[in-house]
């Protein structure tokens, strides 16, 4: 025979898991119990908000789903704005939460919440799970639905008594048959030629990377398909990183914190290419305006976003590496040199703000960043929580080969701190 809490154990190291953040409480005990005698990892944490931000800074630096755990109740319910991060973010999670027993569940017994409900405007999907033989099939589909298409997090609520009932024997799953859920990969091939035709005839194309193009693992194509176009390159916050920043033809971060050049430059653009953003409102302020004056492509793995806050006149839905691995492959594309020339004077005509202050005994934050850059190691991984030092990191800090890490679509304060215990 095998329990509940064996079953939980097992699934996670089919799945290679290897570590997993959280915090003990008696409603998940039978499967920490077991944990603790597997050869998976568990960093404790001190408060369940934070199992999620070490999740999610780890799964966004290693690029494999991150697992937090927490407790039923409270435990759970503090979890709530970390899974929403993550959320927000696209970042691919399992957050495991032990619930009070099946017989007991609706009557608002001691540490009872009803987690799966309160998260559903937060998550992927949610599991309660009400039998254990159900558990490998439901961490084979959390995991898979976590992982692909526009990843995010996944909810497996456990009640303690499915944890120790016990069943005769463990079967993992090889592949997960959800009905419904088939994400599409490949872009279209008569929109991807309709792409290639208006990249061609547009004599001020851009290139705008978002978040997406991270999560894709696209980074390599988008620099492939910039180098072999010719075409520039600007960021959003969360696409920072993609391109090295020293790079010849990337201009900057966009929006309202961002680089006055990189703004200008697409201000001007005739094309733009949006690669995995979401057009929120601090990338672009007003993206009608922009959407009238340019023609939009819009390339997303999640048909969702694409014309939810811009027009897209051509949109290509699917996996952002592929799309590009396409554009690369069949781009015939000459810039016109005057647009170059323009952009690249706008980008040597920017000087950043900020100069050391030696006399005042203070800090100056910009010049600060700028010279912890300069000191780090190419593949550094950089984490910044939300406020002022946020826009300071991401307008000052030289991102070479490593990742730039925050919160980019809640907001959310004590991020910085979780998510750099989990990048490490």
């Amino acid at each position: 025979l095998i329990s509940g809490a064996e079953i939980m154990v097992e699934c996670l190291k089919n799945e290679n898991v290897q570590i997993a953040f959280g915090y003990p409480g008696a409603a998940i005990c039978p499967f920490l119990d077991c944990l603790y005698r597997s050869p998976i990892r568990h960093v404790l944490v001190r408060e369940e908000q934070n199992a999620a931000h070490e999740a999610s800074g780890y799964a966004r630096a290693s690029g494999k789903p991150g697992v937090c755990i927490a407790t039923s109740g409270p435990g759970a319910t503090n979890m709530i704005t970390g899974i929403a991060t993550a959320y927000m973010d696209s970042v691919p999670l399992i957050a495991i939460t032990g619930q009070v027993s099946s017989e007991l569940l609706g009557r608002d017994v001691f540490q009872e919440a009803d987690i799966t409900g309160a998260c559903e405007p937060f998550t992927k999907h949610s599991y309660l799970v009400k039998d254990a033989a159900e558990l490998p099939r439901v961490f084979k589909e959390a995991f898979h639905i976590a992982s692909t298409g526009r990843p995010g997090p996944v909810l497996i609520d456990v009640p303690v008594d499915i944890q120790a009932s016990e069943i005769p024997e463990f079967i993992y799953p090889q592949r997960a048959e959800i009905i419904g859920y088939k994400p599409r990969t490949q872009g279209h091939a008569m929109q991807i030629k309709k792409a290639l035709a208006a990249i061609r005839e547009a004599k001020r194309p851009i290139l705008v990377c978002g978040g997406g193009v991270v999560l894709a693992g696209a980074r390599d194509e988008l620099v492939a398909f910039a180098e072999k176009s010719g075409i520039p390159v600007v960021s959003t916050m969360m696409g920072i990183g993609v391109v090295p920043m020293d790079s010849r033809l990337y201009l900057g971060m966009i929006g309202m914190h961002g680089h006055q050049n990189a703004n200008r430059a697409v201000g001007e653009a005739d094309l733009i290419i949006l690669c995995g953003a979401r057009v929120g409102d601090r990338a672009v302020s007003a993206p009608e305006q922009m959407a009238a004056k340019a023609k939009i492509i819009h390339i997303d793995i999640d048909p969702a976003e694409i014309g939810k806050n811009m027009t897209a006149h051509i949109p290509i839905v699917g996996d952002i590496r592929l799309v590009l691995r396409d554009f690369a492959g069949q781009a015939d594309v000459s810039v016109p040199q005057e647009w170059i020339d323009t952009v690249l004077r706008y980008k040597a005509e920017y000087k950043p703000g900020g100069e050391p202050d030696n006399e005042s005994g203070f800090v100056e934050p910009r010049s600060f960043m700028r010279s912890l850059s300069a000191m780090m190691e190419e593949n550094a991984i950089l984490t910044a929580d939300v406020g002022q030092n946020q826009i300071w990191a991401a307008r000052n800090f030289n991102v070479k080969e490593g990742r730039f890490l925050t919160s980019g679509g809640l907001g959310t304060m004590g991020y910085g701190f979780g998510a750099a215990i989990g990048g490490c």
